[in-house]
């Protein structure tokens, strides 16, 4: 949300929206929007299809009001801050929340009865995939808390379910409604319209004798042979996979566009390569990074140094020949780094990652599942990479990065080396997803779990390989 006046503008749409659909009956229901350091909130006891941006409170994160509505004629009341107030502050502070909606659906309801259980239990139903690190195969888990005579009296109760359960998106209130949040409006409004679905598919099902809890017997699915193009079995197996301990990406083509290193940071580097060297050849660094080089060249039988240490030029020509072979060596790697991380710091370089990997990354790390880069840019590439993406830096959700020193990515012991700091049980705990086929073959030798992703603008896939492909990381952890 970009300021005050746009989430004032929203919330009485949303409300409308709500209204339509029977959620907030009653002036029942209630919705905050976080701008900043300030947060937008929806009055209490309004016609939730009435409510007008000027009915709108502003407070400052510590609940302090800074903008109070003025108060509309009668038969109005005066304005009133919503006792959901102190619950929206909950999900904001422990869950880092955009948006926190509250209804009174009767669906919402009647699923807080479907039995004496403090939790609701959904699987295997499309609009999971919907909830933040959820896939269908998974066990949806809403806790239910006991409703309360005033709705300021559940917020400790709230506050224990937000924490004792780090993978919920929402939590139910017994005969009274459901809280949800998201990172921002949008996420915060499809998880909610998801877990409506969920609470009346499960109610629905009930009386049709089906609990939604429980996984579907096999019922309907393909015989061992003839169909499925003989693959059922395997599909059933991969479907039974528990989700990995951690998740290893690859860069381009699986999480960015493949062109970024070729049309944007190559280039990039190249053009700065000569000033890069001028600016800073006496620096540790520097001159840490020309030895390097030096010592590659050494070993290739192109010697850098002639009969005295290597100057600008000379490391200008042997980096501008390696980059013209696309050469991937450590040396080469590391310089290239340093001279990007200096694009980054002023503002000349910034990634853009494909639409679906934040909301991917932030599902994952709420699932406790830890995320980690291979590639063969350096280390100090990647972090200053995802540091300065299009969505901000994303670097929290990441767990650590590789590149070639753990090996070449096309080689299996590569991969074991990895394994070997990931703390794993086993190597199919770990699954790994890239665009690149050679990578996918190694990794697989290795044990671990493998994905191809095709994207837009990657080459095509060699035909008559055995890995699953996906077009979307939010499919990653589907099988």
């Amino acid at each position: 949300m970009a300021t005050v006046e746009e989430a004032k503008q929203l919330i009485p749409e949303l409300c409308k929206q709500f209204y339509d659909s029977g959620w907030v009956s009653g002036t029942g229901g209630g919705m905050s929007m976080r701008v900043g350091d300030r947060l937008v909130v929806a009055p209490s006891g309004v016609q939730k299809e009435r409510m007008r941006p000027q009915d709108m409170f502003v407070l400052d994160i510590q609940g302090k009001v800074l903008e109070m509505p003025e108060a509309r004629p009668l038969p109005y009341k005066p304005p009133k801050l919503s006792e959901c107030f102190p619950l929206f502050q909950k999900a904001f502070e422990i869950r880092g929340a955009g948006a926190v909606l509250h209804s009174h659906s009767i669906n919402a309801v009647l699923a807080t009865l479907l039995s004496d259980s403090n939790e609701f239990q959904a699987t295997q139903l499309e609009m999971i995939k919907g909830i933040a690190g959820h896939g269908y195969y998974s066990q949806c888990v809403v806790p239910i808390i006991e409703n309360t005579a005033r709705e300021c009296e559940l917020t400790e109760s709230l506050e224990a379910a937000i924490r004792a359960y780090p993978d919920t998106s929402a939590v139910l209130v017994r005969r009274h409604g459901v809280y949800v949040w998201g990172r921002d409006w949008i996420h915060a409004k499809t998880q909610a319209e998801c877990y409506e679905y969920l609470f009346t598919a499960a109610v629905k099902m009930r009386s049709l004798g089906v609990d939604v809890s429980k996984a579907p017997k096999s019922l309907g699915q393909p015989a061992e042979k003839g169909l499925a193009n003989g693959h059922a079995p395997k599909r059933r197996k991969l479907a039974a996979s528990p989700p990995p301990a951690a998740v290893v990406l690859d860069i381009e083509g699986t999480v960015a566009p493949l062109t970024l290193t070729k049309d944007v940071l190559f280039p990039y580097a190249r053009a700065h390569l000569e000033s890069h060297l001028k600016a800073t050849w006496t620096t540790a660094e520097t001159q840490s990074d020309v030895d390097k080089l030096a010592k590659e060249a050494d070993e290739a039988g192109t010697s850098l140094r002639g009969s005295s240490m290597p100057d600008v030029q000379a490391v200008v020509q042997y980096v501008q020949k390696q980059m013209d072979a696309d050469a991937k060596t450590t040396a080469l790697k590391t310089l290239q780094g340093h001279i990007w991380r200096e694009g980054y710091k002023a503002g000349q370089l910034k990634c853009t990652l494909f639409p679906d990997v934040l909301p991917a990354l932030q599902g994952w790390s709420d699932r406790h599942i830890r995320t980690y880069i291979y590639s063969s840019g350096s280390r100090l590439a990647q972090r200053d990479l995802f540091a300065h993406t299009g969505d901000g830096d994303v670097r929290q959700h990441l767990s650590g990065y590789f590149d070639t020193t753990s090996g070449p990515k096309v080689q299996k012991d590569s991969y074991e080396n990895i394994q070997l700091n990931l703390g794993v049980d086993s190597p199919a705990d770990v699954l790994f997803a890239t665009d690149i086929l050679a990578e996918a073959d190694a990794a697989a030798v290795a044990g671990w779990r493998v994905a191809l992703v095709v994207r837009p603008g990657n080459k095509p896939l060699a035909a008559g390989h055995s890995h699953r492909v996906i077009t979307s990381l939010a499919d990653l952890l589907e099988a």
